[in-house]
C-alpha cells in the first residue's frame, strides 16, 4: 500500500474518534449548563442595597456600561422617561401586564406606592438585572432604572429590554 492510501486509511479509521470527541464535549456541555440551571447555582451577587425612590430619584447608574436609566446625566445611559395618561395605579397595573405577558423570568420583588421593583434573570448562567419602575404623577412620566448586578459589559440587554418596555407603554 503507497503512503497516500495508508495516510488516507488512517484519517478514515480516526474520523469516528473525532466526531465522538466533539460530540461527548458538547454533551458535557449541555450538562454542565442543565445542572446549572437545574440546581439553580447562579453567577448573581445580593441585591444591592441602594435600590428604591429617593427624594424622586432612582440610583445613579454606575460606571460600568451595563446600566440605563431616564434620570441619567451620562447620555450613553440616558433613555428618555415614559409619559403616562390616567392614573398612577392604572399605569403601575399596565406595567406588571407588560412584563407578564412579555418576560417570563422577570420576578416582582418589590411593590410600593408609585414604585416597582423586578428581577430579570438571563435564561441560561441566571444573571440577575435589577429593573425599577417609579410612576412620577407631577410629572406623568414614567422614571426607570435597569442595571446587571454583576459584570462590566451585557451587551445592551438593558437598553434592549428597557427599549421594548418603552415601546409596549407608550400611550
Amino acid at each position: 500500500m503507497n503512503s497516500k492510501n495508508a495516510n488516507s486509511e488512517t484519517e478514515r479509521r480516526l474520523r469516528p474518534r473525532f466526531y465522538l470527541a466533539k460530540i461527548a464535549r458538547n454533551v458535557f456541555t449541555v450538562l454542565i449548563l442543565s445542572l446549572i440551571g437545574l440546581f439553580g447555582i447562579s453567577m448573581t451577587s445580593k441585591q444591592p442595597d441602594n435600590l428604591g425612590v429617593t427624594n424622586g430619584k432612582l440610583a445613579t447608574c454606575p460606571d460600568t456600561p451595563n446600566c440605563v436609566s431616564s434620570q441619567a446625566a451620562d447620555p450613553e445611559k440616558k433613555i428618555e422617561p415614559i409619559a403616562f395618561k390616567g392614573s398612577s395605579a392604572e399605569t403601575i397595573s399596565k406595567i406588571k401586564q407588560t412584563i407578564k405577558a412579555n418576560w417570563p423570568r422577570a420576578t416582582l420583588i418589590s411593590e410600593r406606592d408609585h414604585y416597582l421593583h423586578y428581577e430579570f434573570k438571563s435564561l441560561i448562567f441566571r444573571f440577575i438585572d435589577d429593573v425599577e419602575f417609579f410612576v412620577d404623577d407631577k410629572a406623568s412620566a414614567i422614571q426607570f432604572r435597569s442595571a446587571s448586578r454583576v459584570g462590566h459589559s451585557d451587551l445592551g440587554v438593558n437598553r434592549k429590554r428597557m427599549n421594548q418596555i418603552v415601546k409596549s407603554l407608550k400611550p
